[in-house]
């Protein structure tokens, strides 16, 4: 994906998806939606296009977006779209970065946010039932109190929503220790596409009757229907935390050191973050970032673990780095004294300003592969790139600890999108891997999703698309290449 490309989002706002331009919202339908919200749940002209349209699009292009507050209202609104074959796309936090909530003229646009609330935090079972429009750091906020935590985070966090989390399968920094959003969901409440609502709102763990419907929805990015409301896992707030960076000479002292870590602090590790040597060295240049190391190491990582005693995991967490040193897995470590020294090293990671405004054209992505592989692949993407563009910018970062890469590039034009894809894309099919992490497919990654799913995958995917949604309204055009009810691939 990439973050300047107006050409793209205006080539994308004009091409019709699966081939056929939208005539525009009807004014009956229009009529029959200021019966079911009220004046603020409809917004129209103005009040649309001004509206944050998400990460690298230029601005919303629905003839309308719908904000209801209950799942009866959902419901009614899909019977009617259902009804009028009206597209719809599901807005959110507007936080993803594939262009999954990208609206073209003639699509309705039905967003989330008013379905804000956080219903229920039971302490004995330790969930929590919430509306799709909850934002992750308000629910993270609120069971401060009790004491307790909901393990997903993401840079996102003040702005992404669960509903959105869901549907995309979020992961973030966490996954090694506590799994993607999948892991995280009990139960679902989902409204379909011709209105009908699937309660599935599941509150225990161990739940063995039958398919598993729930996670139909999870990571179907709006395509099979609209998340409404979510039952949570939530686990105990974590009393002590140790967070380091360390230098390596290899990436396969970073793949032995992961093991030796996890083995080490008896389940308390929680992230594993790597940044090669171009983005340590891009945020920690002169004015930006304080360098915890020297910037002459090829690759970096940030290790975090979570547990209950600060002063014996302290300890723990010290001897085990101290042993990584002795074996030598790593040239050299520093260890976090105060949560400002915490913050500084994560926000190392986190803060992407510097290598987007460094990197251009800026092209940002999200793949994942066996970790004995990654020191191969980034070898040869990084060949091929500057075999077309030999001083063109690449930096590799990412959860290594779940086998996420994330790989920022800046090199060629506006016109050498599809090359510079290719570079990343390609590779990975001889490692068996994905072309998508945890950022979902969207309009962005359609045409490289054979790399990771097969044809009998695929097809079982269209007819699912068909089964939930014959008319092809929900989020038409995305994450599959044909639309529900045309034969071919």
């Amino acid at each position: 994906m990439k973050a300047n490309d107006t050409t793209m989002g205006q080539l994308a706002d004009e091409a019709p998806l699966n081939g056929v331009a939208n005539a525009g919202v009807l004014p009956q339908l229009l009529s029959a939606l200021r019966g079911i919200v009220d004046e603020a749940g409809l917004l129209l002209g103005e009040d649309v296009s001004s509206r944050h349209p998400g990460v690298f699009m230029s601005r919303i292009e629905a003839d309308v977006i719908v904000r209801p507050t209950t799942v009866e209202q959902v419901s009614q609104i899909l019977a009617l779209c259902h009804e009028f074959a009206q597209p719809v796309v599901v807005h959110g936090g507007m936080s993803g970065w594939v262009r999954a909530t990208q609206t073209r003229r003639g699509d309705l646009a039905l967003s989330l946010e008013r379905m804000n609330r956080i219903e229920s935090v039971d302490l004995a079972n330790r969930t929590a039932v919430v509306q799709a429009g909850v934002v992750l750091e308000t629910l993270q906020d609120h069971l401060q109190q009790f004491d307790l935590i909901f393990p997903l985070d993401l840079g996102g966090r003040g702005s992404c929503q669960l509903g959105g989390n869901a549907a995309t399968n979020a992961g973030g920094v966490r996954v090694i220790r506590y799994g993607m959003m999948r892991e995280q969901v009990l139960g679902i409440e989902a409204v379909l596409a011709d209105g009908r609502v699937v309660s599935s709102m599941n509150q225990m763990i161990k739940n063995n009757t039958g398919y598993d419907l729930k996670q139909l929805f999870i990571g179907s990015e709006g395509t099979l229907g609209v998340i409404t409301r979510l039952v949570l896992r939530l686990r105990e707030q974590p009393s002590s935390s140790n967070t380091a960076m360390v230098c390596a000479s290899s990436f396969d002292q970073i793949a032995k050191l992961l093991r030796h870590m996890d083995g080490a602090l008896g389940g308390q590790l929680s992230a594993f973050e790597l940044l090669d040597n171009n983005f340590y060295s891009v945020n920690t240049a002169a004015g930006r970032h304080q360098p915890p190391l020297p910037s002459d190491k090829p690759f970096y990582a940030i290790i975090e673990s979570l547990g209950s005693d600060q002063q014996h995991d302290a300890e723990m967490f010290a001897r085990a780095l101290e042993k990584g040193i002795e074996l030598g897995m790593i040239e050299d470590a520093v260890i976090a004294q105060s949560e400002r020294d915490k913050q500084g090293i994560w926000d190392i990671r986190e803060d992407l300003e510097h290598i987007v405004r460094d990197f251009q054209p800026f092209y940002a992505f999200d793949i994942s592969l066996p970790v004995g592989d990654m020191e191969e692949y980034m070898r040869l993407v990084t060949e091929r790139l500057h075999e077309l563009w030999p001083e063109g910018s690449i930096a590799f970062l990412g959860h290594v600890g779940d086998g996420n890469l994330h790989i920022a590039i800046g090199a060629g034009q506006d016109e050498d999108r599809e090359q510079v894809e290719a570079c990343v894309y390609e590779p990975l099919a001889r490692y068996g891997g994905s072309v998508s992490a945890e950022h979902g497919i969207g309009l962005e990654k359609k045409r490289w999703f054979p790399i990771s799913r097969n044809p009998i995958e695929r097809d079982i995917m269209h007819s699912l698309k068909g089964l939930l949604d014959p008319q092809g309204i929900l989020n038409p055009g995305k994450v599959l290449e044909r639309a529900a009810g045309e034969g071919g691939e």
